[in-house]
């Protein structure tokens, strides 16, 4: 079961002005479930993204990032769970443009003005003939009804909302993201997507989403795997009526800038809280670095570690484990002699040895606990550094042996 993540309460998702969602079932790998969300957005909405960097990324990340880039005002962005119509060549870009194209009828737009997303199982070819006869029995829905029609492999919907004042009128945030395995972002999250009715300048809008992607999904990792269809994406419909945000050093953008990165990290968590046969949830913290990358290559490498991802698992002290994967994590000229290694407030390891203080069974009470944090300060530099994972359990073999069942 997931690591202290409660299900989301609808009551508490808030609406965002210019957004209209939608649902559908289209039987895309299992009947009787949700499996597409249609996000239309109202004229003058601005959307930016960020995408996977895997190179075998999907067809619908290949179309995402053309028709961002060809300057259309996004009117919608279409979903579909059960499918991720990746490592399908040419045929798989055509069939996402068919779906584009279908939604495009049926809104009144062009083709590129819609962004395809999927997510599912990889080397299929997708089924865009279920999800275009759908569409026309698409449902209205709320923020929960979309989260959950973007799951695959997820045991729980993962949804946020946030609001701040911006000069004197109330901003909404909501988001949605879905993603439980094949979890180590290289740029974003499986699936986000996060809408504001905040105003704002458009040449800042990539920027805000950057640094919350950095600072959130792409600080994560399950199973050290990069999806090849990762996608997050930020929407601003302006509808707030606030005084347009038009410089990144005003109060207001870092008012925005706050809110959004509280929310990231929030749905970030929640997919590592969520992550395949988790039942434990990691705080990865490096401090003392000479740069934030430095420490978070350190914060990876112990992450991702199967070594340190099963003692945690077993509940099992074997904390020598994090000071392999600290060895290895290409810090070439790192001096081990400096460095502390805490386990909560416990002080493990002291100038690159076992702290002579240190006693077992105070590193057990703290394995024992669900959650812990790994804390380690390399005694180099101001920078710093926060990853979070979960444990590797016989749950995550069996689901994905068992994916395509």
């Amino acid at each position: 079961m997931p690591v202290n993540l409660a299900p989301i309460d609808p009551a508490a998702l808030l609406p965002v002005a210019g957004v209209t969602l939608s649902y559908a079932e289209a039987a895309v790998k299992k009947p009787g479930r949700k499996d597409v969300l249609l996000i239309e957005l109202a004229a003058g909405s601005q959307v930016a993204g960020v995408f996977t960097r895997n190179r075998f990324c999907a067809a619908p990340v290949h179309l995402s990032r053309a028709h961002l880039a060809s300057g259309q005002p996004i009117r919608a962005l279409v979903v579909n769970t059960g499918n991720a119509n990746a490592g399908t060549g040419e045929d798989g870009r055509q069939r996402a443009l068919a779906v584009c194209q279908a939604v495009a009828e049926q809104l009144g737009c062009q083709a590129e003005q819609v962004l395809p997303f999927s997510t599912g199982v990889i080397l299929e070819p997708l089924p865009f003939e279920k999800i275009i006869g759908a569409l026309p029995q698409r449902r209205a829905g709320s923020w929960a009804d979309a989260a959950e029609a973007i799951m695959t492999t997820d045991i729980l919907p993962k949804a946020a909302s946030r609001q701040v004042e911006l000069g004197g009128k109330t901003v909404t945030l909501t988001g949605i993201a879905k993603g439980a395995g094949m979890i180590h972002p290289n740029m974003a999250t499986m699936l986000g997507f996060v809408a504001t009715d905040a105003a704002i300048a458009p040449e800042l809008l990539q920027g805000l989403l950057s640094t919350a992607a950095d600072l959130s999904f792409n600080s994560i990792t399950v199973d050290g795997d990069t999806s090849t269809n990762d996608s997050f994406m930020l929407i601003a419909t302006g509808q707030a009526g606030n005084a347009p945000v038009s410089s990144a050093d005003s109060a207001d953008y870092q008012a925005l800038a706050a809110a959004l990165q509280s929310l990231s990290i929030e749905l970030a968590q929640a997919i590592v809280r969520d992550g395949e046969g988790a039942t434990k949830f990691m705080t990865i913290t490096v401090e003392g670095g000479r740069s934030r990358e430095e420490c978070k290559a350190i914060g990876y490498a112990i992450a991702r570690s199967p070594l340190v991802k099963t003692a945690f698992f077993a509940s099992d002290p074997n904390l020598g484990r994090i000071l392999a994967a600290i060895g290895y994590a290409g810090i070439d000229d790192l001096d081990v002699d400096q460095l502390s290694l805490y386990l909560d407030d416990v002080l493990v390891a002291v100038n690159g040895g076992r702290n002579p203080a240190y006693q077992e069974e105070d590193g057990q009470q703290v394995m024992n606990k669900a959650e812990i944090l790994v804390r380690v300060v390399l005694g180099r530099g101001d920078a710093s550094a926060t990853v979070w994972t979960c444990d590797f359990s016989y749950d995550y073999v069996r689901i994905n042996a068992d994916y395509r069942s």
